[in-house]
């Protein structure tokens, strides 16, 4: 395929580290305030996306305050964070689906500055184009077959031939392992299978960027695996991730960053290793201890 999406020689950096994740001491139960962390200061090479001053608000909850990062290309950077820490609302600002009040969002030469109003719809649209995204939920037409589903985008949004995009879907089918179930339909498929379908999807438009947020918390235990192993086999093409997820064991094995979020700031980041394993805040550490050793 021609346009920004990588080839199958282009390998993610390997960012293995231990299994094991934090202390199994027990934490206290108050939480230190959020303060957010600083960006690294030694960065290499001009980032594909870029991220700075983010900040959202309904209402009278400030959601988002001033945040910033970076986003190396063919890499995978994974935000977690307790429920409501704002994780879902940095995705959807980098796919224009939310409005942010401030901010600089940069992917590739497209850049964003939310607070010069009114942003014009066409802006936002090309924003929304950089990138394709994965939901909780797959949200698939349950009128049209698998194949359909993925033409979907490239035909009617992007108006591309339909020959070239039948092509390119199939490739993609055949990606996240389902090439036989083209001509099905959704309700002839498992809650995973309909997520690679999701996945393929989102792929299909040519995106610079992935989203994924939180794909496998709506699915059956048994079926977490085969989505968290497509999107484990894209880190591996050189895909540039970023994603949304409470699978700790993911984040060891893909991914390049981690950012820690609470109270709509970025506590802690850093490499898995450092972030995971060694986390510097009470925070993080209570977080990830009630997360890994629930009981």
């Amino acid at each position: 395929m021609s346009g920004p999406e990588p080839t199958p020689d282009l390998v993610a950096p390997s960012t293995a580290v231990p299994s094991t994740a934090v202390p199994s001491t027990a934490l206290p139960s108050t939480a230190v305030p959020p303060t957010a962390a600083p960006l690294p200061t030694d960065r290499s090479g001009a980032p594909l996306v870029s991220v700075q001053g983010l900040a959202k608000a309904f209402g009278d909850h400030q959601v988002l305050t001033s945040i910033d990062f970076e986003v190396q290309a063919g890499s995978v950077t994974v935000l977690i964070g307790p429920s409501g820490s704002g994780k879902t609302t940095v995705l959807r600002s980098l796919n224009a689906l939310e409005t942010p009040d401030a901010g600089v969002v940069r992917i590739g030469d497209l850049e964003v500055d939310w607070s010069r109003r009114p942003v014009p719809r066409r802006l936002a649209q090309r924003l929304r184009a950089q990138s394709g995204m994965v939901f909780q939920s797959h949200n698939l037409f349950p009128h049209m077959s698998v194949l359909q589903n993925v033409l979907e985008g490239p035909t009617v949004v992007q108006k591309r031939p339909r020959a070239e995009a039948e092509r390119d879907a199939r490739q993609l089918l055949d990606v996240v392992g389902l090439a036989e179930k083209a001509d099905q339909y959704p309700y002839q498929l498992s809650g995973g299978q309909q997520q690679r379908v999701g996945i393929a999807r989102a792929l299909a438009i040519r995106p610079q960027l992935m989203l994924f947020d939180e794909p496998t918390s709506a699915l059956d235990p048994e079926l977490v695996g085969e989505v968290l192993g497509a999107m484990k086999d894209l880190a591996a093409q050189g895909w540039t991730m970023v994603v949304v997820t409470h699978e700790i064991r993911f984040a060891q094995q893909v991914a390049d960053q981690v950012l820690f979020m609470d109270g709509g700031v970025i506590v802690e980041r850093g490499t898995p290793s450092e972030v995971l394993t060694k986390p510097s805040t009470e925070r993080a550490r209570q977080f990830l201890h009630r997360i890994l050793d629930p009981l």
